[in-house]
């Protein structure tokens, strides 16, 4: 027999299925909840609620286990390109080689941005943030490609809509950040990779010849992989729900973005290197602020420590601490005053009984803000950078929830407002 929930709600007893995932998450039915009863569930946040069901990712914090399609972070970290990975999220399986190459050279292929959106960067004020700027010119695709807005596309033109915005997003984030310096655009080379052609595009200069670092293109190869999707959080879900209106891709990822620039969500590795940056200024005494931290008094927190989903270690941080150790070294950058209360932070967090019982670990944002700095990323770009490894996330999200043909999203409420009064004029107010 089934395994069910049963609610007794005013003496009468009610029966609701339970679901049961690949990996024995379970989860009480609702959907006919307010049907039958004419109640409906407070769940701020959504903290206990699950919105959907996904073949995409799967993320256990108790455990620190994530793995995209069933294959662990670690593997594809180690082994796998990002657009490898792009690839597995987006259409469910690791391709063959034909068919990574076809999705390279696609991509390769459409970098190339319309001219005119050089014309929109022109518009832009000098000091406008990069996530502003990315936002719009990611929805501004849909005025450049009107026919992606269609309702009822077929499998190809969703395919080609995929490619143009794993393209021209790198582009465009570089451009972004050309633009806020006041530095010539540079266009992308089909002779990169993507990860090369990124660093190429953002760094280097026409009166100079750029060379390209491998263990900064490893390291940031890395980074996206580790970005690239982590379920149903407060970005994913806006593609989700803004999709699920069937609103185009290129709206559905712009609206992520905004969503992801939002400090409670993108801004964690922006944090972490103002916070080093504030202690630097203070003398650089690092005990002086692990003391801080530890005061429960003190409003003081250490940024990049610790995670609100897992709960003993994020498996993405161990990996990113070697590449983070490898890129200060490539570049070096080991004797750096910021780097080294970096360390000393670190060394705390993994030695001091404080932080290990309440398992205030360094997360993959503090690594991934120290590896940033080092390569020379401003911290305004910090979250540009992250929208750009969650692109392939986004993407297969949004795909998944059109082919599952999910019904628009649209959440309940409780009202406690005033009770039905009647209209006063102006004059009696």
């Amino acid at each position: 027999m089934a395994e069910s929930a049963e609610l007794i709600l005013d003496g009468k007893s009610y029966s609701f299925p339970v679901t049961e995932g690949t990996e024995h998450e379970k989860a009480i039915d609702i959907a006919k909840l307010r049907d039958q009863t004419g109640y409906i569930t407070i769940d701020s946040g959504y903290k206990n609620t699950g919105a959907t069901k996904s073949a995409i990712t799967f993320l256990d914090g108790e455990e620190g286990i994530l793995r995209y399609r069933g294959y662990p972070i670690e593997q594809l970290a180690e082994q796998s390109s990002f657009l490898e990975v792009a690839y597995l999220l987006i259409y469910g399986a690791l391709p063959t080689q034909a068919e990574l190459d076809d999705f390279q050279h696609q991509i390769t292929k459409h970098t190339l941005v319309h001219e005119d959106v050089r014309k929109i960067f022109d518009g832009f004020p000098s000091a406008a943030h990069p996530m502003a700027i990315l936002s719009s010119l990611i929805c501004s695709l849909t005025a450049f490609y009107p026919e992606s807005v269609a309702p009822d596309l077929s499998k190809e033109e969703i395919d080609l809509n995929v490619i143009r915005l794993m393209a021209k997003i790198s582009t465009i984030a570089a451009w972004t950040y050309k633009n806020n310096m006041g530095h010539p655009l540079n266009y992308p080379r089909n002779d990169l990779d993507y990860c090369s052609n990124f660093l190429y595009m953002m760094f280097s200069f026409p009166t100079e010849k750029y060379e390209i670092n491998p263990v900064v293109v490893s390291a940031l190869n890395k980074l996206l992989i580790l970005h690239a999707d982590h379920e149903q959080n407060c970005s994913t879900s806006t593609v989700r729900l803004v999709g699920s209106a069937n609103a185009s891709l290129y709206g559905s990822v712009s609206a992520g973005i905004n969503a992801l620039w939002g400090p409670l969500h993108g801004g964690a590795n922006q944090e972490v290197v103002e916070m080093l940056e504030s202690i630097q200024r203070d003398g650089g005494d690092t005990k002086k602020w692990i003391d801080k931290a530890k005061d429960s008094n003190d409003s003081f927190r250490l940024m990049g420590f610790g995670h609100r989903v897992y709960k003993n270690f994020d498996p993405r941080a161990t990996i990113i601490k070697k590449a983070a150790d490898e890129v200060l070294k490539a570049l070096g950058l080991e004797e750096s005053p910021l780097l080294k209360i970096a360390q000393e932070l670190e060394q705390a967090a993994l030695t001091d009984e404080y932080f290990v019982k309440r398992k205030l670990y360094p997360n993959v944002d503090f690594y991934s803000g120290i590896i940033y700095r080092a390569i020379g990323i401003p911290t305004e770009m910090f979250t540009v950078m992250f929208a750009l490894g969650r692109l392939p996330g986004w993407i297969a999200q949004w795909k998944e929830m059109r082919e599952n043909k999910e019904p628009i999203g649209r959440p309940r409420q409780i009202y406690t407002g005033e009770l039905e009064r009647d209209y006063v004029g102006i004059q009696q107010r």
